[in-house]
């Protein structure tokens, strides 16, 4: 049996992705995104799927959407620090203004990993927005542009977060513990 006390309301996780999709508004307005150049929101599946339906309705930009899969934790609640690579873009990135939406920054390995492959695909910028941030469990430093929130180091499920691919449905964020 599990445990769930909820950490993050429905309601103040809504008010921030409304900031934060102004302010990426805000920022992307300014530069050379168009009709004929739309910003590329690159969504890392599947945790960050709710944040980024939330968010990418909230833009006031032409966008296009590409999907990125990659694993750390398995069914577990550590990462075990290798990163796999399941399913790729299929839009060349070459010159585009490109978004990365995460979900949650652990240890920074899997954003890492994605940050040097993207790069080396030529975008003409390269962001990361992510809804939540556990900065006392990073080990690789990542540069990201837009936060929503930084939590202290619990394991949290919900708003498409998941343990062992349960709990993603729940609409506000918890912190899950599991009864030894």
């Amino acid at each position: 049996m599990s445990q769930i006390t909820s950490y993050i309301s429905q309601y103040d996780i809504q008010e921030k992705v409304e900031e934060l999709g102004k302010r990426i508004t805000d920022y992307y307005g300014e530069t050379s995104v168009s009709d004929t150049n739309p910003l590329m929101v690159l969504v890392i599946l599947k945790g960050s799927t709710i944040f980024f339906a939330d968010l990418v309705r909230r833009l006031k930009l032409p966008v296009t959407v590409e999907f990125i899969s990659i694993s750390s934790y398995g069914n577990d609640m550590e990462s075990s620090g290798e990163v796999r690579f399941e399913l790729d873009t299929r839009q060349p990135m070459t010159g585009r203004h490109v978004l990365i939406v995460e979900d949650i920054i652990d240890t920074g390995n899997s954003l890492n990993a994605v940050v040097n492959l993207l790069r080396g695909r030529n975008p003409e910028s390269l962001q990361i927005v992510c809804l939540l941030d556990k900065p006392s469990r990073r080990k690789t430093w990542v540069d990201v542009f837009w936060t929503g929130f930084k939590i202290e180091d619990k394991f949290v499920i919900g708003y498409g977060l998941d343990y062992a691919e349960r709990y993603r449905e729940l609409p506000y964020i918890g912190i899950l513990q599991l009864e030894q």
